[in-house]
């Protein structure tokens, strides 16, 4: 199956197709130099062979986590195509999570101001969310995704059968996603969540979710209007991820707890037995000033406050302003009192 995402010039195909990865020339240019970058917790059997399409390949592999979005480790992508000799006509290709998309990404987006990027997403998280519509960046100074750039890719491939060898909770991690969207636009993929094993939908919840992405972004490529709404539950999740302490929790589990305390008390009673049901944390340990810091410091925050999506009513978002004081409230929805 293609969807198509209409961007006019920046326009490009998603494959989703079981076994896509084998086929990957049929679908992708690689008869040139070609950096493959993926993460040692990806198997490197998919990188490898990848590799063997291509005329000319260099695999990067990075550490597997979110330390690995980092100026150093971007740099050392850039070292490493100028030392092969990359020029503006060769490409850049993910294959890995959304860490290593939105690094590859990145590098793409830099390296002689614009090489040719594919997406090849191998988690759910990725294949639902981070592989589409062009946000590419690296973290600075503890702030996730505060250097990068809007960067489409060429073409997206979605293998599902790669998601067959991930552990239980790095597809939980992926749905949480998933259900971000349902809650702000799919009155019905929410309904599938509540009602039936989420875990036995994947392919249909993938689609599902790739075709609400898709059309947000076609109305909103650069994030000015609606696909602001996408970021429900990002902003107390991403200050969450922030937290030094919390290092452990990935990010699909952050923005569950992140979605809890940005919705009304008609969806929260909703919301919070499916992610119980998924085996997500609902409340946490956590200090309010550290992670209300870092929420403040988010690139969405400007002098008068954060621009939060709440969810009031299933299958619709409203975009409000808060200023600290709300914020810090909010937080105790998800303070664990002991």
């Amino acid at each position: 199956m293609n969807l198509y995402l209409d961007l006019k010039e920046n326009s490009y195909d998603i494959v989703i197709e079981p076994g896509v990865l084998s086929r990957a020339d049929q679908h992708l240019r690689l008869d040139r130099k070609v950096l493959i970058v993926t993460d040692d917790g990806v198997p490197s059997a998919y990188a490898e062979g990848l590799a063997k399409l291509c005329r000319e390949p260099f695999i990067m592999t990075v550490p597997q986590g979110e330390d690995s979005k980092s100026i150093r480790i971007w740099e050392s992508l850039l070292k490493a195509m100028l030392e092969h000799g990359f020029k503006r006509t060769d490409a850049v290709v993910a294959v890995g999570g959304g860490v290593v998309g939105d690094l590859a990404g990145f590098t793409a987006a830099s390296f002689m101001r614009g090489v040719d990027f594919y997406n090849i997403p191998t988690t759910v998280l990725s294949q639902v969310d981070s592989s589409i519509g062009g946000k590419t960046a690296v973290n600075f100074c503890g702030i996730k995704n505060i250097v990068g750039a809007f960067y489409q890719p060429k073409k997206v491939l979605i293998d599902t059968d790669l998601l067959q060898a991930l552990p239980r909770r790095q597809i939980t991690n992926g749905l949480a996603e998933a259900l971000k969207m349902a809650a702000c636009f799919d009155a019905d993929l929410f309904g599938l969540f509540e009602q039936e094993d989420p875990f036995c939908h994947l392919p249909q919840i993938i689609e599902a979710s790739l075709r609400i992405k898709k059309a947000v972004v076609e109305k909103d490529e650069k994030e000015g209007g609606i696909r602001k709404a996408l970021n429900f539950g990002h902003t107390i999740g991403h200050g969450v991820e922030s937290f030094e302490q919390l290092h452990g929790l990935y990010h699909g589990e952050c923005v569950a707890l992140g979605m809890i305390p940005m919705c009304s008390e008609e969806v929260r009673e909703r919301l919070v037995p499916i992610l119980e049901k998924m085996g997500l944390a609902t409340t946490i340990d956590l200090d309010r000033e550290k992670v209300l810091s870092a929420m403040l410091h988010d690139k969405k925050a400007t002098e008068g406050g954060v621009t939060c999506v709440l969810c009031e009513k299933i299958g619709s978002f409203e975009l409000k302003k808060m200023d600290a004081d709300a914020l810090f409230e909010r937080l105790s929805k998800i303070e664990k009192h002991l």
